[in-house]
Order: C-alpha cells, then sequence, then structure tokens
C-alpha cells in the first residue's frame, strides 16, 4: 500500500472515530464567517494594546494549510478565497473536550473559530480560539506544501486542488473575473446592449473553422455548436439595435495547443455607423484601460519581454508586412508557384487549391505573425479570405479589415461589415464553390442571412476579441490552459482509493 494510500485509510478511520463521538463531519448550520482579507485590511496595522481594546470577537472559516500541534497549545494556518490567517488554540481557553476534538483535525479540514485578534510573540496577527467547530471533513491529503502539484497535466485535471495550494493561480482566475468585469463594464457604458445568440445553429458560419456537430432529437435536425456568433448579431443591427455585444463561448473542433482550446470564451460587438478604423481607435483605448486597471500601467511584462500598450499602435497591411517583416519581394507576391514553393520549403501543408489570398496568410502566419511583439494592427486582407468583410473603395481586391497582433499571436479580428447582398450572396457561392475538401469552410451557404441582408443592414463595424488570449497577456500566462479554470483534457481513467 502506498504512503497516500495508507493516510486515507487512518484518515477515514479517524473521520468514523469521530463520528462515533458525536462530531458532525459536515454540518450545515455555520455561523456565516467574516472576510479574511477585510480582517487583515482593517487591523493588521494595529499594535498589541489596540487589538486588546477592540473588546470584539471574530468568526472566520477557512481550510488548515499548515498545523503544529503541541501538548497544550496549538497553532494553524486557515486559509479562504480571499487570504490567509492563523489561528491559536489553548487547552486552557477551549476547554478539554474541545481542545482534544480539535487535536483530531487534519491539514486539508476546513473549520470555522471565533475569538478576539492578537499578537504573537512573533508580532503575527492571529485570532485566540474560543469557540471551534469542524466544517467539512477531508478524506485525502493536500500536496506537500513546498512541492505542491508539479506535474501540470494533473494541475489541470484537478483544478480544485491547484486553487487550494498555488496563490499565483488563484490570482489569475481573480483577475480573469475582473478582466471579464471590465470588458462587460465599457461596452455597457458605451452604449451597447448585451444580447445572448444561438449556441447551436443549424448552419456553421460567421468564420472559417472546423465545427461540432450534433443532433436535436425532436427535431430531427443535425446542428453545430456555433463558431462564431457574428451572422446572428448582424441580424440584430438589421433588427435596429445600432450597438450590440456578446461575451460568450465558441466551440471549434481544432487541434489543442498552448493557444488553442475547442471550447474559448470570445466577445463580439458590432456597431452601427462606424467603420473598422473607429475600432482601431476603441480597441486602442479598451485594451489601455483594462491594463491599467489589472496591471497598474500600459508596460506590462510577458514571459520575459516588455510590451507598452500605449495608444496610438502601429498599423501596416499585410502586404507590407510580408515585404518588411517576412522579407518576401514584392513582386513575388502575385507569382503563385513562387509562394507555393516558398509555403512547400517551409513545411507549411497545403491542399493545391488555395486562393492566392491564402497563401499570403500561411505566409503570414509562417513569417509574420512570431515577430509582432508590440501591439500591431495588421490591415487590408485580401478579398478572397474575407468573406464578410467590406471591400475597400480604392482597391477592391482588398477589404477593410484588421487583425490585431500581442507578442506573436492575434488577439482580435475586425472589419467593416459587408452590407451588400448581392456581394454577399455572390461570396458566399464563390467560397462553397471552391470549399473543395476544406472541412473549414461551411459547405452551405446561410440564405437567411442574405435575406436580412436584403432587409437592409445600416454601414456597420465588428470585432472579436480573444478573452482567453487577452487573459494570457495580462497575467502573464504561457498557455491558454493556464487562464482556463477546466480545460479540455484527454480523458483519463481515475482509479479511487477507498
Amino acid at each position: 500500500m502506498s504512503k497516500e494510500s495508507q493516510v486515507i485509510k487512518q484518515r477515514r478511520k479517524k473521520a468514523e472515530e469521530m463520528e462515533q463521538a458525536g462530531i458532525n463531519l459536515f454540518p450545515n448550520d455555520i455561523p456565516r464567517p467574516q472576510n479574511i482579507a477585510k480582517i487583515l485590511s482593517e487591523h493588521e496595522g494595529k499594535d498589541k494594546a489596540a487589538l486588546e481594546n477592540l473588546g470584539q470577537e471574530f468568526m472566520v472559516a477557512g481550510r488548515i494549510m499548515a498545523l503544529r500541534k503541541f501538548g497544550k497549545v496549538s497553532f494553524c494556518h486557515i486559509q479562504d478565497s480571499t487570504g490567509r490567517l492563523q489561528v491559536y488554540f489553548a487547552r486552557d481557553t477551549l476547554g478539554e473536550d474541545k481542545y482534544k476534538e480539535f487535536k483530531k483535525f487534519d491539514i486539508g479540514d476546513i473549520i470555522w473559530v471565533k475569538g478576539p485578534l492578537f499578537r504573537t510573540k512573533t508580532d503575527e496577527l492571529t485570532v485566540m480560539a474560543k469557540e471551534i467547530r469542524l466544517v467539512t471533513k477531508s478524506f485525502k491529503p493536500l500536496p506537500e506544501k513546498y512541492h505542491g502539484i508539479t506535474d501540470k497535466e494533473l494541475r489541470y485535471r484537478q483544478r480544485y486542488v491547484d486553487l487550494v495550494m498555488n496563490e499565483d493561480v488563484r490570482t489569475t482566475f481573480m483577475k480573469r473575473s475582473r478582466i471579464i468585469h471590465l470588458l462587460r463594464k465599457y461596452f455597457i457604458s458605451e452604449g451597447f446592449i448585451e444580447v445572448e445568440t444561438p449556441m447551436m445553429q443549424p448552419i456553421v458560419g460567421g468564420a472559417t473553422a472546423k465545427p461540432f456537430k450534433t443532433h436535436h432529437n425532436a427535431l430531427d435536425i443535425d446542428l453545430f455548436l456555433r463558431i462564431a456568433p457574428e451572422l446572428y448579431l448582424k441580424r440584430l443591427l438589421v433588427g435596429g439595435y445600432d450597438k450590440v455585444f456578446e461575451l460568450n463561448r465558441n466551440f471549434r473542433n481544432e487541434g489543442i495547443s498552448i493557444q488553442h482550446n475547442p471550447e474559448f470564451t470570445m466577445l463580439e460587438f458590432y456597431e452601427a455607423y462606424a467603420t473598422y478604423e473607429d475600432l482601431m481607435e476603441r480597441t486602442e483605448q479598451l485594451f489601455a484601460m483594462i491594463a491599467e486597471d489589472v496591471c497598474g500601467s500600459t508596460t506590462i511584462e510577458y514571459q520575459g519581454q516588455e510590451v507598452n500598450l500605449a495608444p496610438p499602435w502601429k498599423r501596416m497591411t499585410l502586404e507590407e508586412s510580408l515585404i518588411e517583416v517576412g522579407c518576401i519581394p514584392a513582386d513575388e507576391l502575385r507569382d503563385r508557384d513562387a509562394l507555393k514553393k516558398r509555403l512547400e520549403d517551409a513545411g507549411v501543408p497545403l491542399s493545391g487549391d488555395e486562393v492566392l489570398g491564402k497563401y499570403w496568410t500561411k505566409l503570414f502566419d509562417h513569417l509574420v505573425e512570431p515577430n509582432l511583439i508590440q501591439p500591431t494592427f495588421i490591415t487590408q486582407y485580401p478579398t478572397d479570405v474575407s468573406p464578410l468583410a467590406r471591400r475597400n473603395r480604392e482597391n477592391p481586391e482588398v477589404t477593410d479589415r484588421f487583425e490585431l497582433f500581442i507578442t506573436g499571436r492575434e488577439i482580435a479580428n475586425a472589419f467593416s461589415e459587408l452590407n451588400d447582398p448581392r456581394d454577399q450572396a455572390a461570396r458566399f457561392e464563390e467560397q462553397v464553390a471552391n470549399r473543395g475538401d476544406d472541412e473549414e469552410i461551411p459547405p452551405e451557404i446561410d440564405w437567411d442571412y442574405v435575406n436580412a441582408l436584403e432587409i437592409g443592414m445600416p454601414p456597420a463595424a465588428g470585432e472579436g476579441i480573444g478573452v482567453d488570449r487577452l487573459v494570457m497577456l495580462l497575467t502573464d500566462s504561457a498557455s491558454i490552459r493556464d487562464v482556463i479554470l477546466f480545460p479540455q483534457m484527454r480523458p483519463e481513467h481515475i482509479r479511487r482509493e477507498r
């Protein structure tokens, strides 16, 4: 039997003995405790005399994270969602029976205590326990304090333990919550209304990605988990809402990497009478505001690199970036054979029937994107890879579109919306006709969306922001799995020790 199995067996036996002694291991009548962080903020600066003069007792509850048992006195540190606090237990204060009960407690148990604050000989703010109750009995030991969970796979699978043991992880997800709050607050303050659009859609649309497929029994139809909410949000512009946003999940049946999770969070917003250039300014303003709030500055550090989020940000066309950063001669950019050879030499997979714009974006992904560390807007994407974007008035071969790159990865995608139903229908038809074996391109046309455009959609611009990647940036997290509480993992059989 392993050491851990022995400990679990001992804990279960101890728990049985405690129940036989009349101790409720999982009570539900615990008085509501006070917030540890609030107690610390209000009383950490007070000296011994000031604490004695309070004449107040405090109720706190938390998980035992450290425990030192002696003969007549003992100490422990308990942790709630806001912080840690030391608790002092004395046999003479608690009484013989309650002190004996306390000595049965283990690291990992959740307890409730009540008593005054005082300072120990080492000047640590401490609660003197006058009352004590077990809140929840822990049957399994926590990882060792100085080793924690070193296996990242195990950390992701057992996030509940990861959160208990690692303050940095708790802080990351508190920041994630703050970032999402700030995103929502910003758009509401700017006059946008928050909406919810279907997660299950009868036709794939709004992006190019392989979807997850399911079947609805009552309707007897196949449905797809959405890859994007775009076409539904733009229907709302047709319906008369000038500013809408949705902050929710998308699903793409793609590989898993440090940048990709099949279930991820996106913020998409659409604004009538705005252009993609307006959205560049809005994005700069939004990111700078969030960085100031969450990080205290628009200059942050990400994986050892300094990133300056203060506006204005650099802007380059896709063509300029391929020439200046990718070092591709300008006269080669319209030579399909030359571009194909470059991609083949680089080991980039090709189907052989890509449109020219696809060669550009694949070369960009390989040669340019990894080098865009500072915030950079890449504009004027080819029309043949931008089926929902408005053509540029001066050059109809490109669109009024941008993608935002920071620290070598895409963070946002936006464009002035195509609202001509004739052009949209023709592009949809061309996209389906050229689909071939590309499972990322929708296999059918959303004619209802074309019908909505025929009713009339005002000129508008829209943007999608990858929330997980934004959180990665602002929490200095190397992997998307570090900012998703329960990332998708390959199933693993877990044998329960009993």
